[in-house]
Formats: C-alpha cells, structure tokens, sequence
C-alpha cells in the first residue's frame, strides 16, 4: 500500500525551502526569500511550520548590527525529504 505524502512537505514553499537546505545544508532568510520568490511574511510562517515538525532548526544572530536567520535542515528533515521523493516516484512507475 502507498504511504500518504507528507502535508508538511506536500506544501509548494515548505518543499522548495527544504529542497534548497538538502542542497545547501544552511541558508539565510534573504537567500531563501530571493530564491523561492516568497513574500517575508509567508517565508517566515513556513519556516516556522517546519521548525515545528523537527525538519530544519532556525537559528538568530548577528551579522555586524543587522541580524541574522539562518535555516538549517536536520536529521528528520532529510530523512522525510528522502522518504517522498520515494513516494512520488512509486507514484510516479504505478
């Protein structure tokens, strides 16, 4: 039986964020945002919805006086990114 695709994943930013960490490892806020065309705001509740599900852990500071977010992905979120890629290919060769 096929497993459901992950909804956390499944959601068009939180998937291209974690598709450029598993490429990058680390990557700040400005980064993210110019690379996936989102807007702060929405940026930052994704982040946020992934921190929470243990795929990328966040961390502030400074770089000079202006600070810093950088995302990191974990473990998890490399074991999950790894588990629906293997999902949508089995959706895939059905």
């Amino acid at each position: 039986m096929l497993k459901t695709l992950d909804p956390i994943l499944h959601g068009q930013l939180r998937l291209a964020i974690v598709s450029i960490l598993v490429s990058t490892e680390k990557a700040d806020f400005n980064f993210l945002r110019n690379k996936t065309g989102a807007t702060s705001g929405n940026l930052s509740v994704q982040l946020d919805k992934l921190e929470k599900a243990n795929y990328i852990n966040i961390q502030k500071s400074f770089k000079g006086k202006r600070p810093l977010t950088e995302a990191i992905i974990t473990e998890n979120g490399l074991i999950a990114f790894e588990s629906y890629v293997e999902q949508l290919k089995k959706l895939i060769n059905k």
